[in-house]
């Protein structure tokens, strides 16, 4: 297969997922998206819910899993990649690897976090499935998304702070 479609395509499902991160914006949430495709065709899409469902496990991966699911019928996801805009957690990481997707694409590493290469590596672990990961793609995009969000929050608490005085 061609390097420069697949590259195109990469980008293509990771311009959605930003786009799905803007929606998590939109609601006061860290702008995370993610979208699950098969044969290339996006089969789930999901955005951080964490704050407004009050559950530790509603990140954008997670759910789109939940939906790859639903919509394949199984709890393993064969054949597809996860798109996400932000290196996926310790606990994202290890969905996609019990979801045996074999592929996954993201843009900003995550540095505190990241547990497909930025904090800790779990593909790298001897457990019995290990997927492709593939990072940085629109990665400046990204990881301007975030860093705009986080320092217009760090704004905010600042003005709270001022009014409290």
């Amino acid at each position: 297969m061609n390097e420069d479609y697949i590259k195109y395509n990469d980008e293509a499902f990771m311009r959605r997922a930003i786009e799905l991160a803007r929606e998590a914006e939109k609601i006061d949430e860290v702008p995370v998206g993610a979208l699950a495709v098969k044969d290339g065709v996006i089969i789930a899409e999901a955005y951080n819910t964490r704050q407004t469902t009050k559950c530790a496990t509603h990140h954008a991966e997670v759910l789109a899993i939940e939906k790859a699911c639903a919509a394949l019928g199984g709890w393993r996801l064969p054949g597809v990649s996860l798109y996400v805009t932000m290196e996926p957690c310790a606990m994202c990481a290890g969905a996609i690897i019990n979801a045996r997707i074999p592929r996954v694409v993201f843009g900003a590493p995550d540095l505190r976090f990241g547990a497909f290469g930025s904090l800790v590596d779990l593909s790298k672990l001897p457990f019995n499935h290990k997927p492709e990961v593939i990072g940085g793609v629109l990665e400046e995009d990204c990881v301007k998304l975030l860093s705009d969000y986080f320092s217009e929050k760090r704004r905010e608490e600042k003005i709270r702070r001022a009014e409290r005085k």
